[in-house]
């Protein structure tokens, strides 16, 4: 590899990573959203999209789930309800 390949590289995990850190931030709030809901207060509109993000936040590795909670500083067990 030459350089400029390496430095376009750089640049993209760079880009990769920021982007992770916006998603875990979106992911962390969700988490907690969906663990301070209760499904009676949620519009009936609004239902299935709340249990569609349900079931995607407890598909999440574990792992994966505890960097998004740290990221907006909520606790763990948060989202496991």
């Amino acid at each position: 590899m030459n350089r400029q390949e390496i430095d376009l590289l750089s640049k993209e995990v760079e880009m990769l990573m920021t982007e992770r850190q916006h998603l875990l931030r979106v992911v962390g709030a969700a988490a907690v959203l969906v663990s301070n809901s209760e499904a009676s207060a949620i519009a009936p509109g609004a239902v299935n999209a709340a249990e569609v993000l349900s079931e995607l936040l407890n598909v999440l590795p574990e792992e994966t789930l505890k960097d998004a909670l740290d990221s907006v500083e909520a606790q763990p067990d948060l989202a496991r309800g």
